[in-house]
């Protein structure tokens, strides 16, 4: 009996109204639009205003448009998984609130955090559901308001983060369709380049962690940098080449948007062309665990049915990965 694999049969994003500008960062912060374009690609990001908006704001809007445009039923969810790392608050999970506003009363629901790598850990847990045979539709969720974390008094961060959402749906496979392979890495010695100091069981808040300005996500650039284009590009052909595909074999690359030159590097790694390389840095920024559904979202008219797709992402932790998806449907 062949195994049954799980395949994307819907994908939705959502960003914020609100467009902050190279420009206006200009004034908050010492950098230009021209020192910030040509090191990360990064034109604008958006950004959630408003009282008590969290996370979840963007998340059930994703969740609501996947589910109308694919007319599923919220009932028939059975599984959500949303993978970020700006919960709207320790607990619940941001997932259970998701659920509870879409009508997906029938689910259970729970978070992932693994930063900017997170959607590909939820999407490749949310496949082993479908591949179990116990669950038929799940709703996997990439949602961050990175700016509740970002400090816009430090201009080597505050330029490259924004708010987003994005959504999929997740259905058993038909033929060799679907989620084919995953390879997921991580690596905790990667804490002190990437982290937020204060919030947690070790650090919680306190006068003294908000007057240091503990509560914000602090990266050490460079060494993100190195770790991020060796690993992103290393998995990325690793994932290639147990498939046996060729640069010529892939028609996307889906890389998180961290960085123009740090997606460059693996591109060129793996043999893809440009042309075949999803990028949205431009408009939204690093959206952490809402790069790569925001990319099929906005690129999923251009994608046909049986397409080779390789997903990519690096982030905090270290976490890293690499999944091989080929394309379940034309464009509509």
């Amino acid at each position: 009996m062949e195994k049954i694999k799980a395949m994307i049969t819907g994908v939705q994003g959502y960003v914020p109204e609100y467009r902050l500008t190279n420009k206006e960062l200009e004034k908050m912060v010492e950098t230009n639009d021209e020192w910030i374009t040509s090191r990360t690609g990064i034109k604008e990001r958006r950004i959630l205003k408003g009282e008590n908006q969290g996370t979840s704001v963007m998340g059930i809007e994703a969740a609501k448009g996947l589910l109308e445009k694919t007319n599923t039923d919220p009932k028939d969810i059975e599984v959500v998984i949303c993978a970020t790392v700006t919960p709207d608050m320790p607990f619940p999970a941001t997932a259970n609130i998701i659920a509870d506003k879409i009508g997906a009363k029938n689910s259970f629901s729970f978070d992932i955090s693994a930063a900017c790598s997170g959607f590909l850990y939820a999407l490749q847990l949310g496949s082993q559901f479908i591949e179990s045979g116990t669950h038929k539709k799940v709703l996997v969720v990439g949602a961050d308001k990175m700016s509740s974390i970002v400090d816009y008094k430090d201009r080597t961060t505050c330029i490259l983060f924004g708010d987003g959402a994005g959504a999929v749906l997740l259905e058993p496979a038909e033929g060799d369709l679907g989620i084919r392979d995953a390879i997921l890495r991580s690596d905790g010695s990667g804490e002190p380049f990437l982290h937020m100091k204060a919030g947690g069981s070790r650090r919680p808040a306190s006068h003294e962690t908000v007057e240091a300005r503990e509560h914000y996500a602090y990266q050490e650039g460079s060494t993100v940098f190195k770790f991020a284009v060796t690993n992103m590009a290393d998995v990325s052909a690793e994932v290639m080449e147990r498939n046996g595909l060729k640069g010529d074999d892939v028609a996307w690359l889906v890389p998180h948007q961290a960085n123009k030159r740090i997606i460059d590097a693996t591109a060129n790694r793996m043999g893809v062309g440009p042309e075949k390389v999803m990028m949205n840095i431009e408009r939204y920024g690093n959206t952490t665990a809402a790069t790569i559904p925001l990319c099929l979202w906005d690129y999923e008219k251009q994608l046909k049915k049986g397409d080779n797709l390789i997903l990519a992402a690096f982030g905090g932790g270290f976490t890293w990965g690499a999944i091989y998806v080929k394309w379940a449907y034309d464009p509509k």
